[in-house]
């Protein structure tokens, strides 16, 4: 690398050149060589882009901006540097409001030199920061722009089976109570929905079954979502169509279906046009409750009394006149420990009925509506959206995909900064590329690699762990997905009924199945951290993504080419917190809630320091690690979580908590630090 940086200098003029001294002042630059004469400028970049958070006292800045898409190299690594010591910040946003891009002080340059390369994009401006952290002599950096070559696609190998259901209702999910994933089908008409069939899944394959069904008030013609609301180890069943909304209980057997629930026996000639419905609870009560989304009116709820029937609700949860409700999915976007609901608009367009809103979770059993100060307010026409740590950085980003045209915009990807807020990143990830459109984005990671990817308009697209995405063609659509064959590997039911078995790799996988006692039976709201030698993963346990199907309620992680996991971290919807320390690889676990809690009597070992100790107002954090960015959660003697979000600063204020003893936890990167404290 270092002959092709001293050939591009022999080839290229210098531009002397001062830089200005503010991030709004910056120089324009370009491909070339550029002088810094001198690293005194008044504006210290204070947002640090890589490992360290030290900063200095004076910056230098430029302005970038590429013709075409390049692949970007920028380097103070040249000869007449040499013995210098430089540190390098790129950004893209504005000057208010920056985003890291790459950075680099000591790791890629020879000795003390600097070196980043990123996909540089036409449609983004880019800030270049230097600092004097180490010394402010001057120095030379050179732009480099390489051609740009799209990463080749991962291709995903599936096998399509004897099975052929036909139509769209169908789930992948646990139906007989041994937490298997199995295949579900819901028939078509009025008429014919006497009977529910499910394949179970078995050793041997499929044991078919079908159970007898009253017959319901409407048919699952938009959604289908699963959950056990009366607590009796089986699955129920909400249908959400055009006519209404309805919820069949299980018999305490499971061999049938005997009891409803609905809109009508609730509400009789209330009209409700239902499009994506959830089973969640959202009361926090311990008990799941039912959403639905309202085409044309307010949305509606039904909250679980605990005796087999429910409390009719519509508002609170979406009161936009004309609805415009169409793809709701619950996911705790804000790491507050409780779940938030989503909503992708259909109409399309700037009108109020067409945003995309967000609903936080207020933790009382409110919500507020915060999507255009969080920055997910968009105009989109979307059916569903596909929401993932996709960047594997401890919090939600969600994939908004465009359903029917671009008119109102594109495909985006937003990208949570991880203080609830969120930026739109989709020119930078290659999705804005992808031209096809549908009513189903889901987020799962199909081929066990650890970085979750996006299915749908007939695609799998790939998450390459570099904040890019490569487009997968496949030959179905999307579907329910769940592992219908208990390989460890995610398989699909496409939307014609065929069922495809996917034909895995030598990636390494863990499974995860929840059994509530104080949070809901399935666990659905928990959110379930993975630590491994190489990556921190998250999953959120949800009823119903994407905009119609039913997938599985299990915990599903693929490993890569990790042999071990040193941690995985249970956070249930009561607050209650289990660890599983150093389970096995290619296996499933059961985990009952609160079976194996976090517990303020083990000693814990680390070297995470907390002061003062007893705590006050501030607790003070200090260890052998830079720490900003990760997830801290404070527990009670009882292994409950009572504080919890992503650390901003070396502090934290726990002056709302009561006198007694806690644990502070903080996940980071390479594992979970902890450290007791007192509370005054």
């Amino acid at each position: 690398m270092k002959n092709l940086y001293l050939i591009a200098f022999a080839l290229l003029s210098f531009s002397l050149v001062d830089a200005q001294n503010t991030c709004e002042e910056a120089l324009s630059v370009s491909a070339g060589i550029t002088t810094v004469e001198l690293v005194n400028g008044d504006q210290v970049p204070d947002q640090v882009c890589f490992f360290t958070t030290t900063l200095g006292d004076n910056g230098m800045w430029y302005s970038y901006q590429p013709t075409e898409t390049f692949n970007v190299v920028i380097t103070s690594d040249l000869e007449q540097n040499s013995g210098g010591d430089t540190r390098i910040h790129v950004y893209t946003g504005n000057c208010d409001d920056l985003t890291c891009v790459a950075g680099d002080d000591d790791i890629s340059g020879e000795n003390y030199l600097s070196i980043v390369e990123f996909v540089a994009y036409p449609e983004f401006t880019y800030t270049i920061a230097w600092d004097d952290r180490w010394q402010d002599t001057g120095f030379d950096f050179e732009i480099i722009e390489n051609e740009y070559t799209p990463p080749a696609p991962t291709s995903f190998s599936f096998t399509e089976t004897p099975y052929s259901l036909g139509g769209s209702r169908h789930g992948a999910v646990d139906m007989d109570g041994d937490h298997l994933d199995d295949i579900l089908h819901v028939p078509s008409g009025f008429s014919d929905i006497d009977e529910v069939y499910v394949g179970g899944q078995e050793e041997s394959g499929f044991s078919n079954m079908t159970l007898p069904t009253i017959i319901p008030d409407n048919t699952p013609s938009w959604s289908l979502a699963a959950g056990d609301v009366d607590r009796n180890g089986y699955n129920d069943l909400v249908f959400g169509g055009g006519s209404g909304a309805t919820i069949l209980l299980r018999s305490d057997d499971g061999l049938s279906f005997d009891a409803k629930f609905s809109d009508e026996t609730a509400q009789p000639g209330f009209y409700l046009f239902s499009q994506r419905s959830n089973m969640v609870d959202i009361n926090n009560d311990g008990m799941l409750d039912v959403f639905v989304c309202h085409d044309v009116e307010p949305n509606t709820f039904f909250i679980n009394t605990g005796e087999d029937t429910f409390d009719f609700i519509q508002g609170g949860l979406g009161n936009t006149d004309g609805g415009g409700n169409y793809g709701s999915i619950w996911t705790d976007y804000d790491n507050d420990g409780d779940v938030d609901m989503f909503i992708a608009k259909c109409r399309g367009g700037n009108e109020i009925v067409s945003l995309n809103q967000m609903h936080r979770n207020n933790g009382d059993g409110t919500y507020t509506e915060v999507a255009e100060e969080i920055g997910l307010s968009d105009p989109i026409q979307t059916w569903s959206s596909a929401w993932a740590d996709f960047d594997n950085d401890g919090d939600m980003d969600v994939f908004v995909g465009a359903s029917s045209t671009f008119d109102f915009g594109t495909h985006k990807y937003m990208e949570n900064m991880g203080d609830g807020t969120f930026e739109d990143m989709t020119a930078m990830t290659g999705l804005a590329a992808m031209e096809g459109t549908s009513i189903e984005w889901v987020a799962h990671d199909f081929d066990n690699d650890g970085l979750v990817d996006i299915m749908g308009a007939g695609n799998i697209v790939k998450n390459m762990g570099d904040g890019t995405f490569v487009i997968n063609e496949m030959d179905f659509f999307s579907g329910p997905v769940g592992d219908l064959n208990n390989d460890g590997f995610l398989d699909v039911i496409s939307n014609s009924g065929t069922v495809q078995l996917n034909d895995g790799n030598d990636n390494n996988y863990f499974v995860i199945h929840l059994e509530g006692v104080e949070s809901n039976i399935n666990g659905i709201g928990a959110r379930i951290t993975l630590v491994t030698e190489s990556m921190t993963q998250i999953r959120d346990i949800k009823s119903g993504d994407g905009f119609r199907y039913m997938s599985s309620l299990n915990g599903y992680f693929g490993l890569g080419q990790d042999e071990s996991i040193q941690s995985v971290t249970i956070q249930w919807p009561s607050g209650v917190v289990d660890v599983i320390e150093n389970p096995e690889i290619n296996t499933s676990l059961l985990i009952e809630e609160g079976s194996q809690p976090l517990s303020t009597q083990e000693e814990i070992e680390g070297s995470l320091l907390v002061f003062p100790n007893p705590a006050q107002e501030e607790l003070f954090i200090d260890a052998s690690t830079n720490l900003l960015g990760s997830r801290y959660d404070v527990f009670d003697v009882q292994g409950k979580k009572v504080i919890s979000g992503v650390l901003k600063s070396n502090s934290l204020n726990v002056s709302s908590l009561e006198s007694g003893n806690y644990i502070l936890r903080l996940t980071t990167d390479q594992g979970a630090l902890e450290s007791k404290f007192y509370k005054k």
